[in-house]
């Protein structure tokens, strides 16, 4: 069996090695261009002569939990696109999210303000059933977050695109329950995944439906947000915040106006990173499941796009 490696932006060796001890009767090696087939390839961002060449691979390995860029690209025909369920990306996401949120709740960026004026102030207790926190995209990351932000005791929405259900979690989905959950949120999560349908869902028309003093944590794709609509929300007052992990030109260009707006808190796309052993642990389980002719989770539906 033949293992191909071919993620741009990231080095290399570690992750050979790692694969070469998880899979030892397997060769993996960095594709280069012109490399012979490979059965697998481990993947992130690779460019479309790789996968014009490798047209013969079964398995498609992203070592992210986004899919989107990699499903813009021809893909070679019958191959089987697999995402990361989890790799520990989960449990950094819910503390993102968490820390987002009671940093909002708390007013603890208003106190850093503050601090940094050499101002002693104080800001009254709000109430915690004033701050419903809607959750958009209930997938592995999504169910965590949700959980994560009940232990604190807010109300918490979700939603989704076919139902699901979540102890403790108001759920909707569909059309029919999208502007119920906007309603009864005044912070909302982004963590759905990019598609043709999710694209801009971040509007002045869905975030104006939030909750007045509404804020928005934006942990997903960049694309997902109209950030011209944002910018207009703040200014108007119906928004009061954002914290912003994910933008439509990474690294964000230094002109852009997020830099230095007051009410927006920025983030280097970190809320939550590939972890390098625990991801190949699972694309190596995954990879002799499929050998084996066995089913695996994490298969991507390229008409739903995730």
């Amino acid at each position: 069996m033949k293992i191909t490696f071919c993620c741009t932006g990231t080095k290399a060796e570690p992750w050979l090695e790692g694969l070469r001890k998880a899979l030892p009767d397997a060769h993996v090696d960095v594709w280069q261009p012109g490399a012979p087939q490979a059965d697998h390839a481990v993947v992130w961002a690779p460019p479309q002569q790789f996968l014009d060449e490798q047209s013969a691979l079964k398995g498609l390995f992203n070592i992210g939990a986004g899919v989107d860029a990699l499903l813009r690209l021809k893909l070679p025909p019958g191959v089987q696109v697999v995402r990361l369920d989890d790799a520990g990306m989960s449990v950094q996401m819910a503390e993102y999210v968490c820390h987002a949120v009671i940093r909002h709740f708390r007013e603890f960026d208003g106190y850093e303000t503050d601090v940094k004026a050499g101002k002693w102030s104080y800001r009254k207790p709000r109430e915690r059933h004033e701050f419903p926190v809607g959750v958009m995209g209930l997938g592995v990351l999504g169910e965590r977050v949700a959980r994560a932000l009940r232990v604190f005791e807010f109300p918490v929405h979700g939603w989704s695109r076919t139902p699901k259900a979540i102890e403790g979690v108001s759920t909707h989905s569909g059309e029919v329950g999208f502007d119920t959950f906007l309603s009864s949120s005044r912070v909302l999560v982004n963590l759905l995944p990019l598609t043709a349908d999710t694209q801009d869902i971040l509007n002045r028309k869905t975030l104006g439906r939030l909750r007045p003093g509404g804020y928005l944590v934006n942990v997903a794709r960049g694309a997902h947000l109209v950030e011209d609509d944002l910018l207009a929300l703040l200014d108007s007052g119906h928004l009061a915040g954002a914290t912003l992990d994910v933008f439509r030109t990474e690294p964000l260009p230094a002109a852009h106006p997020f830099w230095n707006h007051p009410k927006i808190t920025l983030t280097p796309h970190t809320s939550a990173r590939t972890l390098r052993d625990e991801s190949i642990a699972q694309i190596a389980s995954k990879i002799r499941a499929l050998e084996a002719g066995l089913p695996i989770a994490g298969v991507v539906d390229p008409a739903r796009g995730y």
